[in-house]
């Protein structure tokens, strides 16, 4: 679908500079950006589009927005929409060549999302010369070399200007996935540090300054530092929002993931609260996790929880009580969020737990204790 089509199937939804930067009225007033809470959709989430996910349904939309939903990010990796030779490792000339119909194909998702009155997070998850996830070999790297950023101020320039005349109400561009310092790009497990505060600051004015060239109102986000943790303070003067994680601490909501802990075995039992291993978990260590954010919010910066949930191993009563205390701590201080997934192991949809007593729900297996969870913030 090209833009112009986009446009036209988004009506009376599209507007053009409506919105100065991104001052809209939440149900906090002191959140800069609005309480949106939904999910993320792994469309485009694999750079090989041969082992992408199933395409999210229109019907997956209409059951988001009977159950209250208003918000979708869609985690893109930059290769799942190029051209070029798969069988060998990409090259920084290759990092430009856009394949047209897979763009158009992200954006009849974005066009179905607005339908249903969403707002749509377009966000790279991986980017020229950056993913939190190995898997695919990058040719460079995003925050040391000069021709990395200048691809990755290409791609939202791109984006930027396929959705120049579309609100920010609508739509916003979330920078870079958990962005943090590894020793080696290609190795998932290798050191991980900081992003110097002055390295992110010059990531986000350059792309800031790609971005709104096209459309000074286009609203940006910035994930948090230390793979979404921490709030940037670097950034604080820009009018750039901030996301952070509901994913602390990982014992929890990463409980024997192998691509998050290199030693799954012999882990100590999860409880929520309670003693686990060295530490004992309770709300206390998530709101002492958190107040940096809530800190931020009181400053005027907007700030949205990106990303949250937990994967299926952990046990789904001992999930449900410490995603609740999560829930309850971000919704207070007015911060929305977005599930990591919809359908899938993170999901409200086929989740393949082995404790939870599905209900059927047109044709998929329904996670009710957890959707109710989430309508109840």
């Amino acid at each position: 679908m090209h833009r112009r089509t986009f446009i036209k199937n988004t009506g009376a939804l599209v507007a053009v500079g409506t919105v100065p930067g991104f001052t809209f009225q939440s149900q906090n007033a002191k959140n800069k950006l609005p309480k949106w809470k939904g999910f993320n959709l792994l469309d485009f989430f694999s750079p090989d589009p041969a082992s992408s996910r199933k395409p999210t349904t229109e019907e997956y939309f209409k059951w988001m927005s009977d159950w209250g939903f208003d918000f979708v990010r869609i985690p893109m990796a930059y290769p799942a929409y190029l051209k070029f030779d798969r069988s060998k490792n990409i090259t920084p000339e290759e990092v430009y060549q856009i394949d047209q119909q897979a763009v158009d194909k992200i954006d009849k998702l974005v066009s179905t999302a607005h339908k249903y009155k969403m707002h749509v997070s377009l966000n790279l998850h991986r980017a020229p010369g950056y993913c939190i996830n190995a898997g695919f070999h990058e040719p460079y790297n995003l925050w040391t070399d000069q021709k990395a950023l200048d691809a990755f101020c290409f791609h939202w320039n791109m984006w930027a200007k396929r959705y120049k005349n579309v609100s920010s109400e609508l739509i916003s561009f979330d920078l870079l996935n958990e962005p943090s310092m590894r020793e080696d790009m290609n190795d998932q497990h290798s050191k991980r540090s900081s992003v110097p505060g002055a390295m992110y600051r010059k990531l986000a004015l350059a792309a800031q300054e790609a971005i709104r060239k096209e459309n000074p109102n286009h609203l940006i986000i910035a994930d948090g530092n230390d793979v979404g943790s921490s709030v940037i303070p670097e950034l604080a003067d820009l009018d750039i929002g901030q996301s952070c994680r509901g994913y602390h601490p990982g014992i929890i909501s990463h409980y024997k993931a192998p691509w998050a802990m290199k030693e799954t075995d012999n882990l100590p039992e999860v409880k929520w609260p309670g003693q686990v291993g060295d530490q004992y978990l309770s709300r206390a260590m998530l709101e002492k996790y958190y107040k940096p954010w809530i800190d931020l919010v009181a400053k005027g910066i907007g700030v949205h929880c990106g990303e949250c949930g937990c994967w299926n191993k952990t046990p789904h009563p001992v999930f449900l009580a410490w995603f609740s205390d999560v829930l309850d701590i971000l919704s207070s201080a007015g911060i929305g969020f977005s599930l990591w997934e919809f359908s899938g192991d993170f999901g409200v949809l086929n989740s393949r737990r082995d404790d939870v007593a599905y209900e059927d729900f047109q044709g998929q297996k329904l996670d009710r204790k957890l959707l109710n969870l989430l309508m109840k913030y």
